[in-house]
């Protein structure tokens, strides 16, 4: 009896590869930053003295307390998660191609979170799976970007899923 690839694609979730096309862009947010979870992601993650206090924030470069860049880049994770992830077939990410923080995020800003669709292809190895190249960036309220990631992700097709399904898997 044939069994169903690992991770293969769920055909009730609304996206799979072949929803995302080159071009395609989705904002997702906001997210309003908050003193105490800037604070909090700083005692444990990055505790640089400009991440924990005001005073010290105010002495630095960012001239107030600021997010930690890895913060911002886990609260657009969770923006994406949010607005589509958790409804796709996503089998996770080989890895970022570039991660760059253009501008502090402070205490009070609004963030969203814009992914753009910069190409895809079939993965080679695993016929089930398809490649989705895109940039991520989050904005704060002054429709600035502070921070993109171009990276690729795997998605389940959905050919593989309607396959699985339609073979009683």
């Amino acid at each position: 009896m044939p069994s169903e690839p690992p991770n293969a694609a769920k055909p009730d979730v609304r996206w799979h590869w072949e929803d995302f096309h080159e071009g395609l862009s989705l904002t997702f947010g906001p997210k309003r930053v908050e003193r105490d979870e800037v604070i909090r992601f700083a005692t444990d993650f990055d505790p640089q003295p400009f991440h924990l206090s005001e005073e010290a924030g105010k002495a630095s470069l960012f001239g107030g307390l600021a997010a930690s860049g890895w913060h911002t880049a886990g609260m657009v994770m969770r923006l994406m998660c949010d607005g589509f992830l958790l409804d796709s077939s996503s089998l996770g990410s080989p890895g970022l191609d570039s991660l760059k923080w253009l501008k502090p995020v402070m205490v009070g800003d609004e963030i969203r979170a814009r992914m753009t669709i910069l190409g895809t292809r079939p993965m080679k190895s695993k016929a089930h799976v398809g490649l989705v190249q895109s940039r991520w960036e989050a904005i704060n309220q002054r429709d600035e970007v502070v921070m993109v990631i171009e990276s690729w992700a795997m998605f389940g097709r959905r050919e593989a899923a309607t396959e699985s399904h339609a073979a009683g898997l």
